[in-house]
């Protein structure tokens, strides 16, 4: 089957890729680089409708749950891991599984993405539910972890999406959401890591960062929910208070002591001059909006 994958056949503009100059490498995968975009832009549709309905759940207390092996694996789980630091969400409700369990994110665990039972028993290890969303991501479309998982995912009523980089993808059959980015074959025959990893990489960014958005974790375009866990980021923390109320350091920095560190709460004091309880208060009943927040 797999000859039959475009991920795997060979890329005829790198035949001779042996004998390119180290320039004439880079060039030609910059080139290549540049289909993917256009690719992702095909599947915008079906990318959108997956992140609204991923929101409805997730205000119903669901959970985002990337699920695949290898590359693909690996990128679910770094976008899950950046997603607490970026918008301060706790650490289980963006989650990302792969074949063969963490130690697999740095050395491959033979076999593991081969068993469909696996990627079951992965998904009820988090005690999935019907208000989750599960992700399956798998290059190839074919990934048995991948199939099981999402098989199983649907069992139970989550909601399920699929992220393939060949069309008509067997995962594509278990996803109410199918996501299909024909990025064809790489210069590297077989290398998904190259075209297919950096098409995965951007659909998981506009995944993760459109739900956060429709989440209330953003405020125009600033980070509004970020932690400031440490020196570097409580500098953020006041810049960002100041670029979204026009004020200097002392008060941003005034106002984010006060806030008892959150950033919402200092700019909604600041843009209606409440006291601290009073636009927490203001926060809870927009639901965590900071742009409803100051209109009451």
């Amino acid at each position: 089957m797999l000859d039959k994958l475009r991920t795997e056949k060979r890329n005829e503009n790198s035949m001779d890729l042996d004998e390119r100059s180290t320039y004439d490498v880079l060039k030609l995968m910059n080139s290549e680089d540049h289909y993917v975009p256009s690719a992702i832009k095909q599947q915008l549709n079906h990318i959108s409708k997956l992140v609204e309905q991923t929101i409805e759940r997730m205000k119903k207390g669901g959970r985002l749950i990337y699920l695949g092996a290898g590359t693909s694996g690996r990128l679910g789980v770094l976008d899950a891991a950046e997603c607490p630091p970026t918008f301060g969400v706790d650490t289980t409700l963006v989650i990302g599984l792969i074949a063969g369990g963490e130690k697999a994110f740095i050395h491959a665990v033979e076999g593991a993405e081969d068993s469909p039972s696996l990627g079951e028993a992965d998904l009820k290890s988090i005690s999935l539910n019907a208000n989750d969303t599960v992700i399956g991501i798998a290059a190839s479309g074919r990934t048995p972890y991948v199939i099981g998982g999402l098989q199983y995912a649907n069992s139970v009523g989550s909601l399920t999406g699929s992220l393939a980089c060949n069309v008509n993808a067997p995962i594509s059959t278990e996803a109410t959401h199918p996501i299909e980015v024909n990025t064809g074959s790489e210069i590297l025959t077989g290398s998904t890591r190259l075209k297919a990893g950096t098409a995965q990489k951007l659909v998981l960014n506009m995944i993760s960062t459109a739900t956060m958005i429709g989440l209330g974790k953003v405020y125009k375009n600033l980070m509004v929910d970020l932690q400031p866990t440490n020196e570097k980021l409580a500098l953020r923390s006041q810049r960002i208070i100041m670029e979204a109320t026009d004020t200097d350091a002392m008060t941003a920095s005034k106002k984010l002591e006060e806030a008892n560190g959150s950033v919402k709460v200092a700019i909604i004091m600041i843009l209606t001059g409440k006291s601290e309880p009073e636009a927490k208060e203001s926060l809870e009943k927009a639901n965590g909006f900071v742009k409803y927040a100051i209109q009451k």
